[in-house]
């Protein structure tokens, strides 16, 4: 399936629904911003992203829990409001959303807004189909889910060029994706559910 039959499939699907949800999940660097930039172009002004990564905790917390060099990791995440925002995107017709800034490394509370014309959302992040508590509750609050499959070698290479681009050494670029997003990588795949639709990534 490509992702203009994506588009497709997922209009067909929220015809006549109201908000639809669209869970877009896969591992760090497969490509989930790219493909929930392009369904939104191709689904036009009703349709808009809406990413996990905003519910990132602040480097601050995570220093004081010891856990920065785990970013990304399921406990990592603010999930209970994520959660809170995926049941308030169901019922109300205005909500304001938080966006992650990788050059900064921060979350921006209400950088965002979904409004009542945006009736397709493309949720896209990491842990959407996370089998640990509390993540599953998710599931039942989207409408359609999608997984994006890509090889390992090819998601060690985004990353490479990704960290590159944010000012990393290769060396240093090496130890983060080791010692960070691999195992990130493994634990989504290991532990995500299966999703209604796998598209190649």
């Amino acid at each position: 399936m490509t992702p203009a039959d994506l588009a497709d499939l997922i209009r067909q699907k929220a015809k006549g629904q109201g908000r639809f949800l669209v869970a877009l999940a896969g591992p760090p660097a497969a490509g989930k911003s790219t493909l929930a930039a392009e369904l939104v172009t191709a689904l036009g002004q009703c349709a808009k992203a809406v990413p996990m990564d905003g519910f990132h905790y602040d480097d601050a917390v995570l220093i004081a829990r010891g856990a920065r060099a785990r970013k990304g990791a399921p406990d990592t995440f603010d999930v209970q409001g994520f959660l809170h925002l995926l049941r308030r995107l169901r019922h109300e017709a205005e909500v304001a959303i938080p966006l992650f800034d990788r050059a900064l490394e921060i979350s921006r509370a209400g950088a965002d807004i979904i409004g009542p014309a945006d009736q397709i959302l493309v949720v896209e992040g990491n842990y959407l189909l996370f089998k640990q508590s509390p993540w599953p509750e998710a599931a039942a609050l989207f409408d359609l889910t999608v997984w994006i499959d890509v090889p390992l070698p090819e998601l060690e290479r985004r990353l490479l060029d990704r960290w590159a681009r944010y000012g990393k050494s290769e060396a240093e670029a090496r130890a983060w994706i080791e010692g960070n997003d691999l195992p990130n990588i493994r634990t989504v795949i290991a532990g995500s559910a299966p999703a209604d639709v796998v598209l190649a990534g």
